[in-house]
């Protein structure tokens, strides 16, 4: 049962409160300098027992830190290119910031501020708030607090890259200057294929009867080192892949075993090419200084032109989606949609041509002419 005692200070009568926590231990609270006080301080924690929303005062004064620690161990969940950026913004951003102030003396102001002053990208930005917003979510959970002080603040907005979609005679032309990693172009521009998961390609993936590769493996340099897992969806897919490149594959599976990796020596995993001075930037400054409206182009843009070619072959927005190993295809979708302007258009048109045609009928029906129809 509760209680509501005195005692006597130097400085004078105080009142202490005696009470039971929601899991039953005895604890008090002291130091309330009239009855009136710790009556109205007995009345809260009864009520917030009764509603669940009871917080004992110890565990706000946990530090960010060590609630951190265990947050960030319990990530393992996450593919290691995933889990490296947050480990970083954990690291640099979050804990020299925030790791020694318990988490009941963070205030929203306080977040707003850290944010606002945060330097470098929005990407950047957004990742560390995440990373502090998703350890106070758990404080919450916890009932170390009774909301979340970061949730609500004021976040930049990411911007969004222009795509380049690259055309059939572009993709030829870059291919031409990339030498043996050619065949390695046409197949990422006309397939959709991640990076990772081109070159985690095995000979075994491959059905040459169907022109289909299998996409079961995920090769992702992570830290300077090649980490091989799941595709990023953790599904395995199947992705077609135009006649044409039927020979240059098997030209690739020449000499290899089933297991033996397609791209590359068949043993050791390509690593990507060097953003300075690599195959991909050569091939790319040759490919302008042959067409100088030729685009400047990232390895991940052959993935929207495959996107782009297929659109422009007639492909749904389904197709695409399953192509790319998107979640949905409201997803493509979103990343996509100036792909199918021209879908909207044929929408406009086909109602158009819905709307006559009816017309037509009803008034063959009614025997009236066209000219006196009303619009």
């Amino acid at each position: 049962m509760a209680s509501i005692t005195s005692y006597s200070t130097s400085a004078g009568k105080r009142y202490r409160v005696r009470y039971r926590t929601p899991d039953r231990r005895q604890t008090d609270k002291r130091g309330f300098k009239t009855k009136r006080e710790a009556e109205l301080f007995l009345a809260s924690v009864e009520v917030s027992k009764a509603k669940g929303e009871f917080i004992e005062a110890g565990a706000a004064r946990e530090t960010l830190r060590t609630l951190g620690t265990v947050w960030l161990r319990h990530q393992s969940h996450l593919k290691p290119s995933s889990f490296r950026p947050v480990e970083i913004a954990w690291r640099l951003h979050v804990e020299p910031v925030w790791g020694d102030k318990p988490v009941g003396e963070i205030r929203h102001s306080a977040v707003q501020a850290w944010v606002t002053g945060l330097s470098g990208s929005a990407t950047t930005v957004l990742r560390s708030y995440g990373v502090l917003a998703s350890i106070l979510d758990v404080a919450v959970r916890d009932r170390r607090i009774h909301s979340n002080p970061a949730r609500g603040v004021n976040l930049p907005r990411k911007t969004g890259k222009a795509r380049v979609y690259l055309t059939h005679e572009q993709v030829e032309l870059l291919a031409s200057h990339a030498g043996d990693k050619g065949t390695l172009v046409r197949f990422l521009a006309y397939t959709g294929l991640r990076w990772g998961e081109a070159v985690g390609l095995r000979v075994s993936h491959l059905d040459a009867l169907r022109l289909r590769v299998n996409i079961r493996e995920n090769a992702v340099m992570v830290g300077g080192q090649i980490v091989v897992g799941t595709p990023k969806s953790h599904e395995a897919r199947s992705v077609p892949y135009p006649k044409f490149l039927s020979l240059p594959l098997a030209e690739l599976c020449e000499g290899k075993g089933r297991d033996d990796i397609l791209f590359g020596d068949g043993v050791s995993y390509m690593r990507p090419p060097d953003a300075r001075r690599g195959w991909w930037v050569a091939a790319l400054r040759n490919a302008q200084l042959e067409d100088d409206t030729f685009p400047k182009v990232t390895r991940h843009d052959l993935r929207h032109t495959a996107a782009s070619l297929a659109v422009s072959a007639g492909a749904n927005v389904k197709a695409v989606q399953r192509m790319l190993g998107h979640a949905s295809a409201a997803m493509t979708l979103d990343v996509y949609a100036d792909l199918f302007d021209d879908d909207l258009d044929a929408v406009g048109a086909a109602l158009d041509h819905a709307r006559t045609i009816s017309n037509v009928g009803k008034m063959w029906a009614n025997g009236t002419s066209g000219k006196h129809e009303t619009p």
